[in-house]
C-alpha cells in the first residue's frame, strides 16, 4: 500500500484505537463471507468445496488494519484512495485462520472463530505477501 492509502486509513482508525494500541498491519485486500463446517478439519478449500456459499459475489477491494487487539475493515472508495465507510471491527483473540492457499496472483485463507459457523476470507494480492505473512503469524492455525 502507498504512503498515501496507509495514512489515510490510519486516519480514519486513530479515533477508534484503544490507549496503547497499536497498528501492526495496514493492507489492501479481497474479503467475502463463507459458511464453515465446526470440524477440526477447518480449511479455505474445503469450506469452499463442502457446500460453503459466498455471501458476497464478487470480492471487493478493502482496507484492512490489524492491530495488537483487533481488526478493522473499512470499504475502499473506487476511485479515490480513501477509506469509504467502517464496515466492521473484530477482536483477534480467539481468532483461528486455515492453511495459506496460494495461487499465481494472490493468495488467501479463511479467518474465523472456532465456535462459528461464519468464516471470513481474506485474499491477498500478490504484492501483498508481506501483510498476509504479518497477519497469519499473528492468527493461531486452526487444527
Amino acid at each position: 500500500m502507498n504512503g498515501r492509502r496507509r495514512r489515510l486509513l490510519l486516519a480514519a482508525i486513530d479515533p477508534m484505537l484503544e490507549p496503547e494500541e497499536q497498528v501492526e498491519v495496514a493492507t489492501i485486500v479481497n474479503l467475502s463471507s463463507v459458511s464453515v463446517r465446526r470440524t477440526a478439519a477447518f480449511a479455505a478449500a474445503s469450506a469452499i468445496m463442502s457446500g460453503g456459499m459466498a455471501v458476497i459475489p464478487v470480492p471487493a477491494p478493502m482496507y484492512l488494519a490489524m492491530t495488537d487487539r483487533r481488526i478493522f475493515i473499512f470499504r475502499a472508495h473506487p476511485t479515490f484512495a480513501q477509506p469509504e465507510e467502517h464496515l466492521m471491527t473484530i477482536p483477534r483473540a480467539g481468532l483461528v485462520r486455515s492453511e495459506i492457499k496460494e495461487r499465481v496472483l494472490n493468495s488467501s485463507f479463511v479467518v474465523s472463530s472456532p465456535d462459528s459457523e461464519q468464516g471470513l476470507k481474506i485474499t491477498f494480492p500478490l504484492v501483498g505477501r508481506k501483510d498476509r505473512n504479518a497477519i497469519a503469524a499473528a492468527l493461531s492455525l486452526a487444527s
